[in-house]
């Protein structure tokens, strides 16, 4: 596959989390809680994964493998109740706001961690996408903001480990087959989600039968397809691109939230939306001019 092939791989993973928030308050407005939404989520979304393993080719792994797949999903499952804790003080506009961090957060772990320093392309990137994320949520446009101090810690520790999670999907078990590494990672997720949120709507039948239509849309979009499509592509794009290209999720959020639960979306966020899309694409492109001036170097070695 092409590296462009790569990016749009990781671009349509940011894309599935964009769906979340949509499907998320259908299900609160049908009257499930946060635990009811979440467990079924995450649960439904790891049975799927397992699913699509068992019509995939059977490859073993060693035990200390599945060990650090598992381990691996732990910041996984981690994000989301930061994240839906945050949200209980903070409206979802500014919460989604100290979400979208992860973006400067993942070029920093890329810079601590692979000795990676950005490119001043990257940093202009992540400034538009900030910017664009500003506006995108609507956070200009609202003259009064209620900021907590927890539910902003919340959104934080949601950021770090979204960004932990990318990380690790562009490192831990490149070995292993994108399905079974997907499915490793969502029973790391759903593992700590019962933890949090002890399953106890898994036996009062009408409440599961109920919650299973969002469970099975949340947990595809939300939990199956990011941490395979991240599995694809993370190791060729690498984090600091790859949180880059996940911004899609804002511009997603937006759109589905005007035309599905049909909001009102303000000028100025449509702008954010664009001036997103336009911060990916430079991304991308400045990444993908380095990769071919690398290739012509290579090629200009060999021939001589």
């Amino acid at each position: 596959m092409k590296t462009w092939q790569y990016a749009l791989i990781v671009f349509l993973g940011g894309c599935c989390y964009g769906v979340l928030s949509t499907f998320v308050k259908l299900a609160y407005s049908a009257g499930y809680s946060v635990t009811e939404v979440t467990g079924g989520q995450y649960l439904f979304g790891a049975l799927l994964t397992w699913m699509l393993v068992m019509f995939t080719k059977k490859q073993k792994i060693t035990l200390n493998q599945s060990l650090k797949l598992l381990l691996s999903g732990i910041p996984f499952g981690l994000t989301g109740v930061f994240y839906y804790q945050a949200l209980q003080t903070l409206n979802a506009s500014l919460a989604i706001i100290f979400l979208f961090q992860f973006v400067w957060i993942g070029t920093l772990f890329e810079w601590v961690f692979n000795k990676k320093k950005p490119s001043k392309g990257k940093i202009t990137s992540i400034g538009i996408l900030i910017i664009g994320s500003i506006l995108a949520a609507g956070f200009i446009a609202k003259s009064e903001v209620a900021l907590s101090f927890h539910g902003s810690a919340w959104g934080l520790l949601s950021a770090l480990t979204f960004t932990t999670f990318i990380f690790l999907s562009s490192s831990v078990g490149k070995g292993t087959p994108p399905v079974l590494k997907s499915a490793f990672l969502s029973t790391g997720g759903l593992i700590v989600v019962l933890v949090v949120y002890p399953p106890t709507f898994l036996f009062d039948l009408p409440v599961l039968m109920g919650v299973a239509p969002y469970g099975l849309l949340l947990g595809l979009f939300g939990v199956a397809l990011p941490p395979l499509l991240f599995s694809i592509g993370m190791p060729h794009t690498g984090p600091g691109l790859g949180t880059i290209l996940t911004a899609s999720e804002l511009p997603v959020a937006v759109t589905l939230s005007a035309f599905i639960l049909t909001e009102f979306v303000s000028f100025s966020q449509w702008l954010g939306v664009v001036i997103i899309l336009i911060g990916i694409v430079a991304g991308n492109l400045k990444q993908k001019d380095k990769i071919e001036s690398v290739s012509i170097q290579t090629q200009t070695k060999s021939a001589s």
